[in-house]
């Protein structure tokens, strides 16, 4: 994907790290700033499994929405905090199921924005919009979504590694359940979100995030705390499980070795 014509420094905070540009860096992306790589390598130095998860929530990604598109027919995907264009972005995968998919990608980070310019310039069923995904009002009646997305046919809603983005004062579950109202029977919610079940790890990453990007952070839950992201869901086989391990591709696909903390979550379906 080529840039947009304008500067990418436009309305973007250099000295602040952004989650996006993180995720770019552990990716091996090159759209991110000094800052971002530093507070990379600082939360590598205390949590070393971080750039592992990355790359591995990357590949749940990919066969999620390869399974939703060649299983379950989808042919409509809302990429909630889509972060940096990569690799097999959705419109990728899903589109080599069948060219005529559509994708509308959310995210509110600026140097998204501009380079989903790039993907308007190349591909009418591909679109960025910058919004607060926890806006879903704003979302949902976005004209972008009026012309890409049919709300009365079923569609894929993905959160993925973005929960732990929002605090607990925005109440996340709700979030999933304002948007699944908002989807025809026989969509899927694709939710999973970093969590750790030992206490000082979980600490440690949500006070250094909550600093280094200045407040815009949630935190790293617990494994149970996933569930009530599912309410009113019917989970798809094989249930909530660390993403790594949902329907790999085969048995020597790339495992989560350690432990520290994980990517969690699942597939919940709207009868």
């Amino acid at each position: 994907m080529s840039q947009g014509s304008e500067p990418l420094s436009i309305g973007i905070d250099v000295n602040v790290p952004s989650v996006a540009r993180m995720y770019d860096y552990y990716l091996g992306g090159k759209d991110n700033y000094a800052v971002d790589r530093v507070a990379s390598e600082d939360l590598l130095k205390v949590v070393p499994s971080t750039k592992a998860l990355a790359l591995n929530n990357r590949q749940f990604l990919r066969r999620v929405v390869r399974r939703l598109a060649h299983d379950y027919g989808i042919r409509q995907f809302i990429d909630h905090g889509s972060g940096l264009p990569t690799q097999d972005n959705v419109h990728e995968v899903a589109q080599r199921v069948d060219p005529a998919s559509r994708v509308v990608y959310v995210d509110n980070d600026p140097i998204v924005l501009a380079h989903g310019r790039a993907l308007l310039e190349e591909n009418d069923n591909t679109v960025v919009i910058q919004a607060d995904m926890r806006d879903t009002d704003g979302i949902f009646g976005h004209p972008e979504i009026t012309r890409l997305i049919d709300l009365d046919q079923p569609a894929a809603a993905l959160f993925v590694s973005v929960m732990h983005c929002i605090p607990d004062s925005d109440d996340p579950a709700a979030l999933v359940r304002r948007v699944a109202d908002r989807l025809a029977p026989g969509s899927f919610l694709v939710v999973c979100q970093l969590v750790s079940e030992d206490a000082a790890t979980r600490k440690f990453v949500t006070d250094f995030m909550e600093t280094a990007t200045h407040g815009n952070w949630g935190r790293v839950r617990q494994e149970h705390e996933v569930l009530p992201y599912f309410d009113g869901l019917e989970i798809l086989e094989p249930g909530l499980v660390e993403v790594s391990t949902w329907r790999p591709d085969s048995d020597l696909g790339p495992k989560q070795l350690t432990q520290e903390w994980i990517e969690y979550g699942g597939v919940g379906r709207k009868s």
